[in-house]
Parts: C-alpha cells; sequence; structure tokens
C-alpha cells in the first residue's frame, strides 16, 4: 500500500500528531493508500517556511522560474502513468482520463512557465514625469483544491502562484490527496527552493481554516463548494486577504432547430457523463427545441446505452464509479425527487448488476424528460451521472429558463446560427460559453464564475495576475 505523506521545508514530513488514514479505492474499496495527517501546528510550520522562502523567491529572475517550471512539467510527464494509476485508484476517473489530467496538468505548468516571463508592466511618459507600473507576487498564498480534478486544478494555482513568484501552502481535498501529493513533490524534484511549494493533508475544519486565516497567507485560492466559498471570503476580509473563488456550477445547454443534432447529442452525452457527472462545468440542464426534442432525445439515450461502465483501471472503460457512497446517494436522491414530480425515466437511474459492481460507488448513467424547475436537479447541483432534458419553444424562453438560477459558472449553446450564437451568448448569466464546443476550458482563456459561482479568474495571464499586487511608482525629472 502505498504511503503519502506531506512536504514542508522541502522535506516530507509526518504530521505533528501522529495520525494518518486510509484511502480507499471507490471501485472496490480495497486500501490504496495512508495518508499522513496534519493538524494546526502542521499548516502554520508550512506557512511559517513560505514566508523564510519568499524574499529569495519573489525576488528570482522570472527566467529562473520559468525554467523551473518548464523542468516540472517534465518531470511530471514522466512520472504521468505513476500518478494517473493514483488518481484512477484513489476516486474513481476513468485510467485514460486520469492521464489526460495529468498531461494536462504539466501543459499548464509550461504555460505559465511563459506567462511569467510576459508579466511586463508599463512606462507612462506625461510632461516633465514618467510613471512606472510594476506587478509584484502578493506573497504567501494559500491553495486549496477539490477531489474530482487533484491533479489539474491545482496545477492552475501552483502555476500561476510560482510563476508571479510567491510562495505556497496547498491543501488537497481529503478524498483525494494522493494523486495532487505526487504532483506536488514532482515540481519539487525540479529544483525548488525548500518551502516555495508546500504541501499539507487534514480537514477543512482545520488545517484548510488555518490556511484561510493565518494572517501569514496574503491570498487564497479555493475550488469547491459555494457554502465553503462563501465562509472564506469571510474570514478572508478579516485581513483584507485576495480571494480566488471557483464554486459550484449549473450549467445548461441549449440546443436550437437549427443545430447539428449528432454533434450535439454526443457533446452532451460527454459534459453530463464524464466523470460521472462530477465536473464543476458538466451539463446539468439540457434545453432542446421543441421541434428536434424528440430525435436529440433518442440519440442521447442510444449514445448513452453506448457508454461502458467497469473497473476504471480497464483503457476500454469510459465511466467508473462515482467518488462515495454520499455522493451517489444524493443523485438518487435527486432523481427520486423528480420522479416524484412528473418526470420520466429514459435510462439509467439504477446501479449497474454483477459482481464487478457490488463493492463500488456505481451508478448507470441517467436520461430523464419532463423536468422542469420546480426539481431539485434543476435547481441544484447534483454532481452525478444525469441529463435532465427539458423542451422549450423560443429564444426568449431558452435565455430565461438557462439563467433562472442561483449559479454562472458555464452554459452550452448549440446553433448553426452565428448571429444567434452571438445573441445568445450575450445574455447569458456565465463566466465562460461554449458555442458548438463541449469544452470552455482553454489556457489562453480566463475561467471562472457570475453570481453564485465564485469571483476571480484561473488561466491565461489574468490568472497570473491574480497572484500579483500593482505598484506605481511616479518619478520627476
Amino acid at each position: 500500500m502505498y504511503r503519502s505523506m506531506m512536504l514542508i521545508n522541502g522535506e516530507q514530513v509526518e504530521g505533528a500528531s501522529g495520525r494518518s488514514e486510509i484511502i480507499h479505492n471507490p471501485a472496490n474499496q480495497e486500501p490504496v493508500a495512508e495518508v499522513v495527517i496534519g493538524d494546526v501546528s502542521d499548516a502554520v510550520r508550512a506557512l511559517e517556511a513560505a514566508r523564510h522562502a519568499f524574499p529569495e523567491w519573489s525576488s528570482s529572475s522570472p527566467k529562473i522560474r520559468c525554467n523551473l517550471l518548464h523542468d516540472a512539467a517534465e518531470i511530471v510527464r514522466q512520472r504521468a502513468d505513476h500518478i494517473a494509476e493514483l488518481l484512477t485508484m484513489e476516486m474513481g476517473k476513468p485510467i485514460r482520463d486520469s492521464r489526460r489530467e495529468v498531461l494536462s496538468a504539466a501543459d499548464s505548468l509550461d504555460y505559465f512557465a511563459e506567462e511569467g516571463l510576459r508579466n511586463t508592466g508599463d512606462w507612462i511618459a506625461t510632461g516633465d514625469t514618467r510613471s512606472i507600473v510594476t506587478k509584484q507576487p502578493i506573497g504567501v498564498v494559500s491553495l486549496i483544491t477539490p477531489w474530482n480534478y487533484p491533479v489539474e486544478l491545482l496545477a492552475w494555482k501552483a502555476g500561476p502562484a510560482l510563476a508571479a513568484g510567491c510562495t505556497a501552502v496547498a491543501k488537497p481535498s481529503s478524498l483525494a490527496p494522493v494523486a495532487a501529493t505526487e504532483f506536488i513533490m514532482a515540481i519539487n524534484d525540479a529544483g525548488l527552493p525548500p518551502g516555495v511549494l508546500n504541501i499539507v493533508h487534514g480537514s477543512g475544519d482545520t488545517v484548510g481554516a488555518e490556511l484561510v486565516t493565518n494572517p501569514i497567507s496574503r491570498k487564497i485560492s479555493f475550488t469547491g463548494e459555494t457554502s465553503t466559498g462563501r465562509w472564506i471570503m469571510e474570514a478572508a476580509a478579516r485581513h483584507l486577504k485576495r480571494v480566488s473563488l471557483e464554486l459550484g456550477g449549473h450549467a445548461p445547454m441549449i440546443v436550437f432547430d437549427d443545430a447539428d443534432i449528432d454533434a450535439a447529442a454526443g457533446a452532451c452525452v460527454r459534459r453530463a457523463f464524464g466523470n460521472m457527472g462530477q465536473v464543476c462545468i458538466s451539463v446539468n440542464r439540457v434545453y432542446v427545441d421543441d421541434a428536434i426534442a424528440d430525435d436529440f432525445t433518442e440519440k442521447v439515450i442510444r449514445r448513452t446505452l453506448d457508454l461502458r461502465i467497469g473497473n476504471p483501471l480497464d483503457p476500454e472503460v469510459d465511466l467508473g464509479p462515482m467518488v462515495s457512497g454520499a455522493q451517489r446517494r444524493k443523485t438518487v436522491e435527486h432523481i427520486e425527487d423528480a420522479l416524484r414530480k412528473g418526470a420520466r425515466l429514459l435510462c439509467g437511474g439504477r446501479e449497474p448488476e454483477g459482481d464487478l459492481f457490488a463493492k463500488g460507488y456505481y451508478f448507470m448513467p441517467t436520461v430523464l424528460s419532463d423536468v422542469d424547475h420546480t426539481m431539485r436537479m434543476m435547481r441544484e447541483e447534483t454532481f452525478g451521472p444525469v441529463a435532465p432534458i427539458m423542451r422549450f419553444s423560443g429564444e426568449e424562453e431558452a435565455v430565461r429558463l438557462a439563467n433562472d438560477t442561483e449559479y454562472g459558472l458555464a452554459a452550452y449553446i448549440y446553433t448553426d446560427s452565428m448571429r444567434r450564437a452571438i445573441r445568445i451568448s450575450e445574455r447569458i448569466e456565465a463566466g465562460s460559453i461554449g458555442v458548438n464546443v463541449g469544452s470552455v476550458i482553454d489556457h489562453h482563456a480566463p475561467f471562472g464564475g457570475w453570481k453564485q459561482s465564485g469571483i476571480g479568474r484561473e488561466l491565461s495571464h489574468r490568472g497570473l495576475e491574480e497572484y500579483m499586487e500593482i505598484k506605481h511608482i511616479r518619478l520627476g525629472l
């Protein structure tokens, strides 16, 4: 069984309490790893190490930081198979998707390595004065990440933080800390000075809370539930800390009558059921023009039934288990609520049968029709493999339904009309809109939410600037 330790000041360490926990494979309940568990004192040690390392790291040249991040990316690629296997075993993601996640994380490091070189300021000439606008690293940052993309989402934070010249303490989710820790170890093995990038394990109530409230940290970058994000924002306000919060989502997909129905149905299945629907930008609500609803629904059902469910270490498998029994129960509760209120079950809606699935948190991908906004799944984030389909008539109704939510992270539109695509995109209340594409993620473009889906941006040069302070120096000649 693998043993996962913490990293503080460049050394792998035990926790002060001597505690550890066993991570079990959600596919079969077999033990995967023993994880060292930290407490408040470990979080403080990590923050102190980051503070001690900050002066040297922040004053190093961007080129040095760039080269180290490129070297780190290569080490991550060399270890991709190992990290991906750990990721699959601890949270159930199919192995090919886990490997893709790890390689994408390496790409993030490469991207921000170069973006750090372009992080220049301004020289402004006005009469007999000159204004210099510079960007400087904000200080020690706390990086708190979720279990569903434990490596890639950590790269979105660690990459820009290090490129900007910040030092950091990372805390992965207690549900899936192992692959994230291996990723941090790989970055450190590129030659980072001790204390620049640390990782601690533990609960959000203790270790996470210390990283948020301790005055050493000057910025909190958090991805997770909206309720936790609200608490972090309140706690960070006591020290006027900078926050980046990527929170819950409830993405609509709108399919108009002029859309490529085959492409739309395929994207719907991939985005609703990928990673068992445990994605913040999963399709949670499907709105289809009444004129094509029957044809679209039939294609979605057919593609859903073709998905292969099984051992996530099998490279031919499309869907593994859900991460936990609690997550599966929530999905079942949402489906039962919808059925009580008049929804029709078209496929799925149950656990698969057979010995292979007996010990795991498996669930069949589910398609529902005749849904409406009185149902929980149309108001709350299910975070499970469910595609509820609702009909609409006309653009106005489509926009109204899509915006009828407190969330605003992502949305998807399928149409053959560029005019309609632009018109609808500009009216949808979300931070990212995918038009005729099944993903809104691009390293070169900002990612983040509107409304209750968060504040701040990740990726692109804007993601780097989240870790910088701006300074104006005015010179008299």
